[in-house]
């Protein structure tokens, strides 16, 4: 091996070292540190990075946390259980919460919905605004059926089942991407121990909704007459529940004489 071959690679080598020990010098000086309990409490998040609690992912959360800016049960994919272990580490009381899960205010499904036209373009259903109607069910309030809310669940929760979105309460995590993702505006939380739920968003006049679902609401207000906890309401055509005087009783749901209440 020649002499310039060898101090080519001395010289490669002796560089390399110098950097390496200018880098490890220079992280020694600029480091950050880093709160101990921030790292304790982004150790008990699930790690789904979903956005929920209003953080950019579980480590934005953590470093709120933390700071005292955010509660210790502000993580609803952790719910209740993760909340007590991050209260731990806060050394704070955290009071227990109810869970919540997604919920699809729609029950037109391919039997109870009236079709005008037979759609075969692309399956999305923000693509809907662009076509004529909004889609090819008469009910433009109704779901779409294509599936955005299934594509946008990270628990593999919400699945489309006879033209309608579907939510699996035991495997929601109430992370709102559903929420986010139907341009119909029909999902939202409701809580998990809930057993009436308004299954209709249709705005529409009785009349017009005997014409477009066999399920729609129709205005009738029995639902709202018969609840003996003053629980819900007609608010724009549409039942809304009030689920903090709702009892379960579930006279709203047998006084309903077209099913819209579940």
């Amino acid at each position: 091996m020649s002499t310039g071959v060898i101090l080519a690679a001395a010289l490669v080598g002796g560089t390399g070292i110098i950097i390496g020990l200018l880098l490890g010098l220079a992280g020694k000086i600029f480091a950050v540190e880093v709160d101990p309990k921030e790292t304790a409490v982004r150790e008990v998040l699930p790690g789904n990075n979903c956005g929920a609690c209003g953080y950019p992912g579980c480590d934005g959360l953590a470093a709120a946390v933390a700071k005292g800016e955010a509660p210790a049960n502000s993580c609803p994919v952790g719910g209740s259980a993760v909340a007590a272990k991050i209260g731990a580490i806060m050394g704070q009381e955290v009071a227990e919460t109810r869970r919540m899960v997604a919920f699809v205010h729609c029950a037109g499904d391919c039997e109870k919905s009236k079709i005008q036209y037979n759609y075969t373009g692309m399956e999305d259903c923000a693509m809907m605004a662009y076509v004529p109607n909004g889609g090819s069910k008469i009910c433009n309030n109704g779901c779409l059926g294509y599936g955005n809310c299934v594509r946008a669940c990270p628990f593999d929760a919400i699945h489309v089942i006879n033209g309608v979105a579907r939510v699996d309460k035991e495997k929601c995590k109430s992370c709102k991407k559903c929420v986010a993702a139907c341009p119909q505006h029909l999902i939202s939380l409701v809580p998990y121990d809930a057993n009436v739920h308004t299954a209709c968003s249709c705005t529409d006049k009785g009349k017009v909704v005997m014409v477009e679902c066999d399920a729609g609401c129709i205005s009738c207000k029995k639902c709202e007459k018969n609840c003996p906890a003053g629980a819900i309401k007609l608010e724009n055509n549409v039942p809304r529940i009030d689920y903090d005087l709702c009892t379960d009783c579930g006279k709203c749901r047998e006084a309903c004489p077209r099913k819209s209440i579940v």
